[in-house]
This record gives C-alpha cells, sequence and structure tokens, in this order.
C-alpha cells in the first residue's frame, strides 16, 4: 500500500535549483531515511512533503485515510498551555473518544451520547491514555506535567512534541533530527519503539548508528537528484561507494571523448545547422557530463597544535551543588597526553556544568582545578551560534587566521581550509545568514579548531551536522594530538574516538569507566554491573540516601591493560625511538667533524628537533609501560 508519492518535485532557493524533478515513494511498513550534506535542501523537501512550504513544480499525494504525525526541528504549540494539556489538545482518535465521553458525564440523560462514548473509550483503548501519556513523557525526560510550555528550553519543547506524536500512534510518522537533545538511553529507548514492525517513518538524522537499525530504506539527497538504497545504512555505505566509483569513470570517459567531440565541432562550422544537428546535440550533453566534478577532497588535515607540557589538566576533590542537587561530589583526575575522555549521562545531570568549571566559566563549591602553563582550550559549546549575517563566510575564518598551519608544517589559506570542511568557492564567499543550521554549527566548530588548541573540549558537536561532514570531523579528531573531552549523543561517534568514559550517575556520582561506549553499555547489562549498582544503593542508603560513601563515589583513574590499539602504539613507538636515536647519533656525528657554517647550523636545528620529538615519544613509552 503506497502512503505517500512525491512525483516530479522542484524547488528554487535564491535562484539556485535545490532540487528538481525527483520522484520516489514510501509503502507502508517502509523506515525511509533522507540523508544528504547540510545545505543540500532536506528540510526543505521535508516541509514539502508536509504540506508546510509548496513545491515549484511537481505535486505530493498522501493517501487518503491514513493519520500522519509530524516532529519538526522546531514545534510550536500554545505558550499559556502546561504539558500535559497541550497532549490533550490533539485530534487524535483516542483524544475524541476522551472528549466525547466528558461531553456524555455533562449530559447523563443522553444515553445514545453515552453508549457511544464508552464504545469508542474501549475501541481506541483511551481509558489508559493518561497512564501511557506519563509513561512516555518519563522516558523522554519530561517529569514536571503541570509546567507551562512557555518555560520549556527548546530541547524539552521538541520533546514534547515528540511524545505527542508517539502517543498519537499515526499510520505515517515524519521526524525531522528526532534524536537532537536526547540523552543516549533515551535515544535507545527511542529506537527500540522506532524498529516496531507496523510503524512507517520519514526521518531525517545523521545518527548513523540509528539510521543502521531503525530504517529498511535509505534516500540520499546529493547534487540536486534523489538516489535510493533499498536497505540500512551499511547497504548504502556499500552501495553509494559503487555508484560514486561508477560516476567518477563515467565522468572521465566523458571527458576523453568531449576533446574528439570539440575537434569535429570546430572543424564543421557548416555542419552544424543540418545534418548532424544529433551530433551537435550529443556534444552539448556530453560537455554538461563531462563538466561535474568529482569529489577529491579527502585528504588528511591536522591543523598543528601548541605543544603541551608535562602538566596538563589536574581535578582535585572536585565538588559542585545547585542546592540539594549534587553535580559533582569529590572527583579527582589527573589528565595524561593524549587522553580521550566521552562524557555520558542523562540531560540535566550536570555534563555541561563540569566543562563549565574546568574551563573556568564556573566556579566549583570546593576542591581545586589546576591547568598547565601550556594548554591552550578550544572549547565548542552547543550556544555560540553568533555570527553577523551580513559577513561573508570566509571572512569569520580570516578573522582569526589568513594561512592555517597543518601538522606537517606546510600552510593552507582559510579559504582551502574551508574547502576541506565543505564549503565551496561561492558559499565562501557568500553571507553567512544564507548558511542552513547545519552549515552555521560546522562554521562554529572550524572557529574552534583553527585557533591551535591542544586541548579540545566538544559539548554536543555533532548536532545538526551531516553524516560526511561527520566523517571529515572523526578524521581531524583522530589525528589530533592533544586531549579531547567529548560530549556526544552519537554512539558511533564516541566509539571511535574515546578511550575511556566519565559516566556520570547522579548524587554527584561520576565513574571513570575503561572503554568506549558499547564496551560501556555491555558492562551495564552483566552481572557485574548489576552487583555494583546494588552495593552503590545499599552505600547511599547508609549514608542518609544522599549520597554514596566517599571510596564509591571518589572516581580514580582506571587501572587497566593495553588495549589492542596501545599495545601497537607501545611496539611502534619503541622502533620509532630506536630510529631516531640512531638519526641522533649520525647528526652528532657529522657535527663533531666540522663542516661549512649553513651545514653545522641545520645539523644542530635538526637535533634540537629531534632531542625535542625523542622526549615526547618516550615520555608517552613510558605511560604506556605503565599499563604492561
Amino acid at each position: 500500500m503506497n502512503y505517500l508519492s512525491a512525483e516530479n518535485i522542484s524547488k528554487n532557493y535564491n535562484e539556485r535549483w535545490l532540487f528538481r524533478g525527483i520522484n520516489f515513494g514510501i509503502l507502508k511498513g517502509d523506515k525511509v531515511a533522507l540523508v544528504g550534506q547540510n545545505g543540500t535542501g532536506k528540510t526543505t523537501l521535508m516541509n514539502i512533503l508536509a504540506g508546510i512550504v509548496p513545491a515549484d513544480e511537481g505535486t505530493v499525494s498522501i493517501r487518503k485515510g491514513i493519520s500522519v504525525g509530524y516532529l519538526f526541528q522546531s514545534p510550536s504549540f500554545d505558550e499559556n498551555l502546561s504539558v500535559m494539556d497541550t497532549l490533550f489538545t490533539g485530534e487524535s482518535l483516542a483524544n475524541q473518544a476522551i472528549k466525547l465521553y466528558e461531553k456524555s458525564l455533562l449530559h447523563p440523560e443522553d444515553m445514545d451520547l453515552m453508549s457511544e462514548a464508552l464504545e469508542l473509550m474501549d475501541k481506541y483503548q483511551a481509558w489508559d491514555y493518561e497512564s501511557r501519556v506519563k509513561q512516555i513523557l518519563g522516558k523522554l525526560g519530561i517529569h514536571d506535567f503541570e509546567r507551562k510550555v512557555s518555560e520549556l528550553s527548546g530541547g524539552q519543547r521538541k520533546r514534547v512534541a515528540m511524545a505527542k506524536v508517539l502517543i498519537e500512534e499515526p499510520d505515517f510518522m515524519i521526524f525531522d533530527e528526532p534524536t537532537n537533545h536526547l540523552d543516549l538511553e533515551t535515544i535507545e529507548w527511542l529506537e527500540q519503539t522506532l524498529s516496531a514492525q507496523n510503524i512507517t517513518l520519514l526521518l531525517v538524522t545523521h545518527d548513523r548508528y540509528f539510521l543502521d537499525r531503525v530504517c529498511n530504506n535509505i534516500v540520499e539527497l546529493e547534487n540536486g537528484n534523489i538516489h535510493t538504497y533499498k536497505g540500512n545504512y551499511g547497504y548504502f555505505l556499500e552501495k553509494k561507494a559503487e555508484r560514486e566509483a561508477s560516476e567518477a569513470a563515467s565522468i572521465d570517459k566523458a571527458k576523453n571523448t568531449l576533446r574528439t567531440e570539440l575537434e569535429w565541432m570546430r572543424r564543421q562550422p557548416k555542419a552544424r545547422g543540418t545534418k548532424a544537428q544529433y551530433r551537435v546535440d550529443a556534444f552539448h550533453e556530453l560537455k554538461d557530463k563531462a563538466s561535474q566534478t568529482k569529489d577529491e577532497s579527502k585528504v588528511q588535515l591536522n591543523v598543528k597544535m601548541t605543544r603541551q607540557g608535562s602538566k596538563i589538566l589536574e581535578i582535585d576533590d572536585l565538588s559542585k551543588s545547585f542546592g540539594t542537587q549534587k553535580v559533582v561530589d569529590h572527583f579527582s583526575y589527573v589528565f595524561q597526553r593524549k587522553d580521550r575522555i566521552g562524557i555520558i549521562g542523562k540531560n540535566g545531570i550536570g555534563k555541561s556544568t563540569f566543562l563549565n568549571m574546568i574551563t573556568q566559566n564556573l566556579k566549583p563549591d570546593s576542591g581545586k582545578i589546576t591547568s598547565g602553563e601550556t594548554v591552550v582550550y578550544g572549547y565548542y559549546t552547543q550556544n555560540d551560534l553568533e555570527f553577523n549575517p551580513t559577513d561573508r563566510v570566509i571572512d569569520i575564518i580570516k578573522e582569526i587566521a589568513e594561512v592555517v598551519t597543518v601538522g606537517t608544517g606546510e600552510t593552507i589559506s582559510a579559504s582551502q581550509f574551508l574547502t576541506h570542511f565543505k564549503f565551496d568557492p561561492k558559499v565562501q564567499y557568500g553571507m553567512v545568514e544564507k548558511l542552513s543550521g547545519g552549515e552555521k554549527r560546522r562554521l562554529q566548530l572550524m572557529k574552534v579548531l583553527i585557533q591551535n588548541p591542544n586541548f579540545l573540549i566538544l559539548d554536543e558537536p555533532t548536532n545538526d551536522l551531516d553524516i560526511q561532514t561527520l566523517n571529515i570531523l572523526e578524521d581531524f579528531l583522530m589525528a589530533f594530538g592533544g586531549c579531547i573531552i567529548l560530549v556526544s549523543h552519537d554512539r558511533y561517534f564516541m566509539d571511535k574516538l574515546v578511550e575511556h568514559l566519565f559516566v556520570f550517575e547522579g548524587n554527584g556520582v561520576i565513574r571513570d569507566f575503561p572503554g568506549n561506549y558499547t564496551d560501556y553499555r555491555e558492562w551495564a547489562d552483566s552481572p557485574e554491573a548489576l552487583e555494583s549498582k546494588t552495593q552503590n544503593a545499599e552505600n547511599s542508603r547508609k549514608s542518609g540516601g544522599n549520597s554514596l560513601s566517599t571510596t564509591v563515589e571518589k572516581a580514580q583513574p582506571a587501572k587497566k591493560k593495553l588495549s589492542f590499539k596501545e599495545q601497537k602504539e607501545y611496539d611502534d613507538l619503541g622502533k620509532a625511538i630506536e630510529q631516531l636515536e640512531g638519526k641522533k647519533a649520525t647528526l652528532t656525528e657529522q657535527l663533531n667533524s666540522g663542516g661549512s657554517y649553513e651545514e653545522l647550523a641545520k645539523w644542530a636545528k635538526e637535533i634540537e628537533a629531534i632531542t625535542d620529538e625523542l622526549d615526547e615519544k618516550e615520555l608517552r613509552w613510558l605511560e604506556l609501560s605503565e599499563g604492561m
């Protein structure tokens, strides 16, 4: 059964076609993800499908008789209603049954009305509607049901809007970025909910685990065209790579043929209007094909960072509370070089507060935070989208640096740096106000990365970023030589980048867990975790229910064996140190033997650089050897 049909849909924006003549359909039971780079028009297409904005060309048809639920990026409600009242004002069948039942109570003499109301209450299971509302709101982290909508944050409003769709259980759901503003536990619950067999779904999301586990169809919007893949995210990656390879070969072939045809066009001026017109037409089609560009921007980019000293960041017996709510309780940790720490925990538990204390933007109640003299922080927050809308994109970056020094010591221009992060030249010289929300996020992230930090603190950097940009950011952070603290609801991103976690468990307790997010989830479901939680509950009870005992609540750096990755790094370091020592010995011998002034200066400079590199590698080798 066809639920939605889009035929020859086209949309022009700022004298540019976002897409033109696209077609696709959604059948009952399909779970379709719409993916594509920021700025390609995904949200615009979703709004056309939802009937919010008209298409310039084409038609959208939704099957008569089916109910549709929409979740938009910025939902709007009556500001004066409470959360609970908001959810009881919908037009769902259960809500209609409840309204009819309440009307029948006002007219007890009307037996027919009462009979009809009771029948509908049974039919649509409306008797337990309120408990269902509270259950879903609770799962989404909304617990104050009488709070007015006007008092909710943007993230809370979106969760209320999501609850409204899920409670009404429409035949067809359309979700725009449903995982934004959700904590990891809630994302996993939503993942299980939307995986149900009887749900038909169209969504935009960049959460790759979510895509892989929920969706059975991927629709990619690229260069104004639609590409459909009948499978999950893993299948999409495989087939997309095959398509791109085929297209690249086709473009190369078209360019070679174009040279031959161009020579013919120049030799045959008289034929253009008569017998060979078909060949002239074919020439112009070939020219369009050959003018397409291949994506060849997959280069390694590692911005040169400020060098770190031996002392980086020390947190000693840190505590912070707001009223009776403990956020951090007697937490200590000493950061080592190249620490990559992920922070997880429920929304509102204190993750951002913790980051603000580290960066000296918020004072703790007690304890000390000491930064090394050479530490340069790069702090990306969720709220720093402050641009002059009439500024050009390239000027935003040039205000910080005209050129960027990469890890190899080479320099690239601000424009090249922007191009690497998928801002093409035309966009670079356009106004910031024309950027999509995801593109503005990407630009803000670049402002942080370009300032040569050696300690990155990233608070939800993946929100609104497309998958292509996420891959670029992952590669950048994998090559980054400094420390990283990462708060993210993107499990794939966390698994790829972090080596251990700070788990915010509530009541100020922070567990230091050795491993990535998937390791933690496997541990959390194990008997060992159940025993640990039981012990924590017992300690909390003995201490009056406010916190854990000091021996449990004070997190210590994890004692762990080397991972496979660390073991390989340890082995490689040994070989590298041996090679550097040999090179240093050779240079020292040359220096002692004498030479020209230029040669002596060159050798002395090389020896100094090798000595610095040896110091760094030997320190890391010693750190790793402690885990042997």
